[in-house]
């Protein structure tokens, strides 16, 4: 089976992840998942990957399919220099982690996770993906018409690459969908081995 014809379901709220899903043609539902996302892990990659299976094993026991079918899950963080950054909880703390981002480099890693089942049996995947970011030097002016766009409010690390703070990155080493929130070449790729 191509992963084309597989019914996908997509375990998130995130209308970025929706939007690139569609876009690559891998066309799904939604049922956002309600799983306890508070994972005691320092490690981005295991914490990410942790996330992704938790949330898409609580929308797989959701699901009362005898068809073949995979839930996606996804979790995206922001890490410097081992330190994980979420989403901020203030407008106070959005500024604080820009100001930890000016000038320097980090990665954004995401974890996905494929929970399903191929030919009556449950299949799972999980996997890693790591880009990397280097952001310019913001002054405090920057960081402050930027926090009032809002746009940091709901992201990882207090940035969107895919909205206004594209003109502070120089440059970046890897995906770039994966640091929008999915790494959906990644995800195509899984899939075909997840389907055979």
């Amino acid at each position: 089976m191509k992963p084309e014809n597989l019914r996908l379901i997509l375990a998130s709220g995130s209308p970025r992840r929706d939007e690139l899903l569609n876009t690559a043609g891998l066309f799904h539902e939604v049922i956002v998942s309600g799983a306890d996302e508070d994972v005691p892990e320092p490690d981005p990659c295991v914490l990410v990957e942790k996330l992704s299976a938790r949330k898409a094993e609580d929308v797989f026991r959701q699901v009362e399919e005898e068809k073949d079918f995979a839930v996606i899950g996804a979790d995206t963080v922001v890490a410097l220099d081992g330190a994980i950054l979420g989403k901020p909880h203030s407008e106070a703390d959005a500024a604080r982690m820009l100001r930890l981002l000016s000038g320097r480099a980090h990665h954004v890693c995401t974890g996905v996770t494929l929970h399903g089942r191929i030919g009556g049996r449950e299949c799972v995947r999980t996997f890693c993906e790591v880009s990397h970011v280097y952001v310019a030097p913001l002054t405090e002016e920057e960081i402050h018409s930027y926090i009032e766009t809002g746009e940091p409010m709901d992201k990882a690390g207090a940035y969107g690459i895919q909205g206004g703070f594209c003109r502070y990155v120089t440059h970046i080493e890897g995906d770039y969908f994966n640091i929008v929130g999915l790494p959906v070449s990644r995800v195509y790729r899984e899939l075909k081995v997840f389907c055979s």
